[in-house]
């Protein structure tokens, strides 16, 4: 029996409305564009804030990354023709820090050597990476064709290399993948494999690059050497850098922090200057996703506004219509109808006017992020708490802000309802 008078009620209030289509979808519009905002928003800052999320993510949570950093005074000092930089870590530290720590799983050494490569009349500078096989495990990439670097490579120190998808197509070209002999600088070396990179994105900056060339980190000491000159507007500038890079893997990432800390605390032992620098992906990781949170409750917060508006403009519509419809309070009160009944009437018709503005949004809302996302370029996600959450809002704007109205709509007198013309 309630169902049916609820059913009934619902199509009188639809019949209402629709006496002032031009009206209602005035009113309507406010609550659209206000959930139809709620989505776009909230997709845009999730979009952007899932890709920076990723990149952080490639780094590895269980991973600790320590950089060779030129101190302040030495970069001063590069006018000076016979000056030599000495900093960054040392081949030593690499092995204090595994011997010092238990939650220490492995590291990874890494010499970067910036060199020509030239393969026939083809060349492009490359960025030489010495390393460990453990290289590709802690930087997980996909090989494209033939291999990565073996145990066997490293330690018989075979001058072998495994170029970056983008290196590759650069420097093969149209040749075949596999087997040529690559000159780097001076040596020459095997194309043994080829594995894809990631580029840059969300403002990280990954352990690999577009041009990266890797190499078993013997090969690169024995053939190239610690110090690097490099050709400056004043003359030279030479430096003697052991290890630019070094990966720390841990064994459980409740460790990373700690195990971080206890790092520092024992680079700084040996070394004098602070020519490195440690960065945790975890701790980026979390920094990253509360920054998201706050993010998202501001753009949330911003388009709720506009929800807000569409409410208001609800209820100065359904005032204008208690004015109007006045007499016909009165007529249903004279014949029997009760106060609750007279609310229930009033707030069904603001309920149907925000459901229908709220479902009309959330089909623009799904609709712009596509749009953004093919025009613009940028990543868009619609997260589904964003549907439930615009659409719940606007529902209860129409209750809250239909309240009134249809309370002041209850409380006329009959008498003097019936009076009013």
């Amino acid at each position: 029996m309630r169902q049916l008078r609820l059913i009934r009620n619902v199509h009188l209030g639809v019949k209402t409305l629709l006496l002032h289509k031009l009206r209602s979808l005035l009113t309507m519009l406010g609550v659209v564009f206000g959930v139809a905002s709620v989505i776009a928003m909230l997709a845009v800052g999730e979009g952007a804030s899932k890709e920076a999320l990723e990149q952080i993510r490639k780094l590895g949570s269980h991973n600790i990354i320590v950089d060779s950093v030129q101190p302040v005074e030495d970069e001063e000092s590069r006018g000076t023709h016979s000056h030599m930089s000495i900093y960054g870590l040392v081949y030593d530290d690499e092995q204090r820090i595994a011997d010092s720590f238990p939650s220490v799983r492995r590291t990874v050494p890494v010499k970067v050597v910036r060199k020509e490569g030239r393969l026939g009349t083809r060349s492009l500078e490359l960025r030489v990476v010495g390393t460990t096989p453990d290289w590709f495990e802690l930087v997980k990439r996909r090989v494209i064709a033939g291999r990565v670097l073996s145990t066997y490579d490293y330690e018989k120190r075979c001058n072998v290399v495994v170029l970056t998808e983008h290196g590759a197509r650069r420097l093969l070209a149209t040749e075949a993948t596999l087997g040529h002999m690559l000159r780097i600088g001076s040596e020459v070396f095997e194309v043994v494999g080829i594995v894809q990179n990631e580029s840059t994105a969300g403002g990280m900056q990954t352990p690999d690059q577009e041009t990266d060339a890797y190499i078993a980190l013997t090969v690169a000491k024995e053939r190239y050497g610690d110090v690097f000159t490099m050709r400056t507007s004043g003359g030279r500038m030479r430096e003697l850098v052991e290890l630019h890079h070094m990966i720390v893997e841990v064994d459980a990432i409740e460790n990373v922090e700690a195990t971080a800390r206890g790092m520092g605390s024992l680079l700084a032992r040996f070394h004098k200057k602070e020519d490195y620098r440690i960065s945790v992906p975890l701790a980026l990781l979390k920094q990253a996703e509360a920054t998201k949170r706050t993010f998202n409750i501001v753009l949330g917060s911003i388009a709720g506004i506009s929800l807000l508006v569409g409410g208001i403009g609800i209820m100065n519509i359904m005032l204008a219509s208690v004015t109007e419809r006045t007499r016909e309070i009165g007529i249903r009160r004279a014949i029997g109808a009760k106060r609750r009944q007279i609310v229930g009437q009033f707030l069904i018709e603001t309920m149907v006017l925000s459901t229908v503005g709220g479902l009309i949004g959330v089909l623009i809302g799904l609709l712009i992020p596509l749009i953004i996302s093919h025009f613009a370029g940028m990543p868009a996600v619609v997260p589904l708490y964003s549907l439930v959450l615009s659409l719940g809002i606007s529902m209860a704007v129409g209750i809250v802000f239909g309240m009134y109205p249809a309370v002041r709509a209850a409380r006329l007198d009959p008498i003097v309802a019936l009076r009013h013309e």
